[in-house]
């Protein structure tokens, strides 16, 4: 006799798909149980495989453009045999000529000539804007993990009570501390003071500064934000950032109306829509995919990076090929508009 599949393996015919889940991608199928048996569906999903295939890389002085041009030293490099100039960061005198102390780019202002590293822990300058978490709550102050050499320093002096009260410090606000901030509360602060060991004092005296709220922190290196006078910016796209000059980034969606009786302590913990997590996950990718290309960090960098990751998903943005194909339609837009 002729021998059938069908027969033998009866879920063999009936596992095969019907044709409009063919077009559809969709295996769903109906066995064919034995007499006496209910029938049993089988449902299974299209499995989609994505494979990458290497490519070349360009050279690295197409990818630069006119940002190759830069000063860049290593550590003992000879900067200037001039005697005419002043010593500054990151340089000493050696032989009668200025020589390099560590790895960065040469920067001169006027007579004085200093070397910024292109990767150390942030510096601060009075008036910075920083983002730092809080690690502990001491006495009348609480120590701030601002991306320093030491623990920054948030006086209880320094900041609003709630409310905007202007009094004096009390022994009942030195109790309610924890209330006000606690370990891992994300703060916006001016730097207020220096001090001589390195050490940062901050101040939140200001209704924009204070506790933040729901939104993602990106750690990039400090020597990649541009100095700017406001770092407090509100994109176009939806979202708003707070670009930390140590190097904190924080991408938060845009408040509809801003808390001016809050003092600066109560967090906005409502849901955030489907759009704005999108729109807050896509400038996160285009952040590190510019820190990543070593380009500087400003309002319009990252607007324009944005835009050119549109065509592409958020997944896909951090691709090697890809991000370098969203870094460099950004670096010839800014360009364009410099030139």
């Amino acid at each position: 006799p002729t021998w059938r599949p069908d027969r033998e393996f009866p879920l063999a015919a009936a596992l095969r798909p019907r044709p409009y889940e063919r077009q559809l991608g969709i295996a769903e199928t109906e066995s064919v149980p034995p007499r006496g048996a209910a029938p049993a569906r089988v449902i299974g999903a299209k499995m989609a495989l994505e494979m990458r295939l290497p490519v070349a890389r360009k050279p690295l002085s197409e990818s630069l453009g006119r940002e190759s041009k830069k000063h860049l030293v290593v550590p003992g490099d000879t900067i200037t045999t001039d005697t005419g100039f002043m010593r500054g960061h990151g340089t000493y005198m050696g032989e009668e000529k200025l020589i390099a102390s560590v790895a960065g780019s040469v920067e001169r202002v006027n007579k004085l000539i200093c070397v910024k590293a292109l990767k150390t822990r942030y510096n601060g300058e009075v008036g910075d804007i920083v983002v730092g978490r809080i690690t502990e709550v001491q006495q009348k102050r609480w120590k701030v993990e601002t991306n320093s050499r030491l623990d920054s320093v948030l006086l209880l002096s320094s900041m609003n009570l709630p409310g905007g009260e202007l009094r004096r410090r009390s022994a009942e606000d030195e109790l309610a501390m924890r209330g006000f901030l606690q370990e891992g509360d994300l703060i916006s602060a001016e730097v207020q003071a220096v001090f001589s060991d390195g050490a940062v004092s901050l101040h939140t005296r200001s209704l924009k500064y204070g506790k933040l709220g729901q939104g993602v922190l990106v750690q990039v290196s400090p020597s990649l934000v541009k100095r700017q006078k406001t770092h407090f910016h509100d994109l176009p796209c939806g979202a708003s950032v707070i670009l930390g000059n140590n190097g904190f980034i924080w991408v938060y969606p845009t408040p509809e109306h801003k808390e001016d009786d809050a003092g600066g302590f109560i967090a906005n913990l409502e849901p955030v829509s489907l759009a704005d997590r999108e729109v807050i996950s896509r400038l996160r990718n285009c952040i590190v995919s510019l820190a990543t290309q070593r380009m500087m960090l400003y309002d319009t960098s990252i607007l324009y990076c944005y835009e050119a990751s549109l065509p592409h998903q958020i997944k896909d943005i951090l691709k090697p090929e890809i991000m370098e194909e969203i870094v460099m339609e950004t670096r010839q837009r800014l360009l364009e508009q410099e030139g």
